[in-house]
C-alpha cells in the first residue's frame, strides 16, 4: 500500500498499484551499476516507543552506530509489504557479516495486526528472523515521519538517512545503495551482485494485467458497493446479491455486520461476491468466533476455480480460516480476463476486511 497519512484512523493501501514506487535521491543514475548520488535526509531517529522487539533485544540509534541500517516498515496482511519481503531477507542475510543491520518496523493498519501474539505468528510462518520492532502505537512511524507501507529508509553508519524508497519494485538500486554504504564503511571484498529472488505464493512478483483496485469491506473505505440498499453501519443486516456486476464492484449476501474495518457473518451460508480482473485475488480474513476455523468455498464465474486455486485453496474451492492474516484464494494459471468471484462462509464468524490483487 502507498498512501499518504496523518493518523492510524486515515491509514489506506489505495493508491499503490503493485510496481508503483516514489525513490528520493539527487541525480540517481540510469545504470544499476553506476554509484547512486546520495543526499544526507538527517539523522535517524533513535528507534523508541515500540511495544516489543522480536528476534533481538530493543536497539536504538546509538547501539546501531557503526552499522549500515535498513529500516523496513511494513505490516504482516498488506500484499505490497509481503511481495518486497524476499529481497529484505535476502540482503539481511547477505550483508549481514558486512555490517548490514535489517530491521522490520512492524506497523499495523488493522487492529489485530496490533496483538504481538499475531506479528509473532506471522514471523515464524514468514520465515522472517532478523529484529523487528513492533510499533503497534506508531511511534517510530512518527519519528520517520513516514507516511506509507512499504518503506524503506537506509541509514549510513554515522546514522544518517542517506536514501529512502516508498513502495515495490527499484529492488537492484536499494541493493546498490547498501553496498555502496557498506563500502563507505570499509567493507572490502564485498560481493557486488544483486540478489536473484523466485518467491511464489503471496511473495510472488504481481502480473502485468491486474485491473483492480484494493477494494475495502469495512464501510470506513468501502466503495463500489452494488447489492440493493445500502451497507448498515454496525448492525446486523440481510443482504441480496447484485442482479450483475459490472468490473471492480462487489456485494454482499446473508446475514453481516458491517463495522467500520470489516464486516462479521452472522449466520452460514453468508457470501461475498466481486468482478475483478487480475492474476491472483487475496482477501484479509479472521475468525471472529473465539478462534475456530471458518469453512468457506469459493467460485470462480459460478464453478469450482479447479487448477486456478490459490494457496488457501483447493481445486474444489475449500478452505479454512484459521488465523487474522492474508490468504491467497486465486492465482490464475491462463490467460487473465473478468471474472465473477464468490466466497461463501459456511460457518458464522468470518471476519472480512479487504480484497487485495496481483
Amino acid at each position: 500500500m502507498l498512501t499518504n497519512i496523518n493518523t492510524f484512523a486515515r491509514a489506506s493501501r489505495r493508491g499503490f498499484l503493485h510496481t508503483a514506487a516514489i525513490t528520493v535521491a539527487a541525480a540517481i543514475p540510469s545504470t544499476s551499476t553506476s554509484r547512486v548520488a546520495l543526499t544526507d535526509e538527517g539523522p535517524m531517529p533513535d528507534l523508541g516507543g515500540a511495544i516489543g522487539w522480536l528476534n533481538s533485544a530493543p536497539l536504538n540509534a546509538r547501539s546501531l552506530r557503526g552499522k549500515v541500517v535498513l529500516v523496513d516498515f511494513w505490516t504482516y496482511t498488506c500484499i505490497n509489504s509481503l511481495r518486497p519481503l524476499p529481497y529484505v531477507k535476502s540482503w539481511a542475510a547477505k550483508y549481514k557479516d558486512a555490517g548490514l543491520v535489517v530491521i522490520g518496523a512492524h506497523t499495523p493498519e488493522f487492529s489485530f495486526e496490533k496483538e504481538p501474539t499475531n506479528v509473532e505468528n506471522a514471523l515464524r510462518d514468514l520465515k522472517v528472523t532478523y529484529p523487528v520492532a513492533i510499533d503497534s502505537n506508531y511511534r517510530i512511524w512518527q519519528s520517520f515521519n513516514n507516511q506509507y507501507w512499504p518503506a524503506e529508509y537506509i541509514i549510513d553508519a554515522k546514522g544518517r538517512i542517506r536514501y529512502h524508497h516508498f513502495g515495490e519494485g527499484e529492488y537492484d538500486q536499494s541493493e546498490r545503495v547498501i553496498q555502496q554504504l557498506l563500502k563507505e564503511n570499509g567493507t572490502s571484498r564485498l560481493d557486488g551482485s544483486t540478489v536473484n529472488v523466485a518467491a511464489d505464493g503471496v511473495e510472488a512478483a504481481p502480473s502485468r494485467d491486474a485491473g483492480s483496485p484494493e477494494t475495502y469491506v469495512g464501510y470506513r473505505r468501502a466503495e463500489r458497493f452494488a447489492s440493493p440498499g445500502r451497507l448498515a453501519h454496525d448492525s446486523p443486516k440481510t443482504y441480496e446479491p447484485p442482479a450483475r456486476l459490472s468490473l471492480n464492484r462487489w456485494g454482499l449476501s446473508g446475514s453481516w455486520n458491517v463495522g467500520a474495518e470489516s464486516a462479521v457473518v452472522q449466520r452460514a451460508s453468508g457470501a461475498i461476491v466481486l468482478r475483478f480482473h487480475s492474476r491472483d485475488l487475496h482477501m484479509v480474513l479472521s475468525a471472529a468466533n473465539n478462534g475456530a476455523p471458518v469453512r468457506f468455498q469459493l467460485k470462480l464465474d459460478g464453478a469450482a476455480p479447479g487448477d486456478d486455486c490459490g494457496a488457501d485453496s483447493d481445486s474444489d474451492g475449500m478452505g479454512a480460516i484459521r488465523e487474522p492474516r492474508l490468504y491467497q484464494l486465486i492465482r490464475q494459471k491462463s490467460h487473465v480476463e473478468d471474472r465473477t468471484f464468490e466466497i461463501e462462509f459456511l460457518d458464522p464468524g468470518a471476519q472480512a476486511f479487504v480484497f487485495t490483487f496481483g
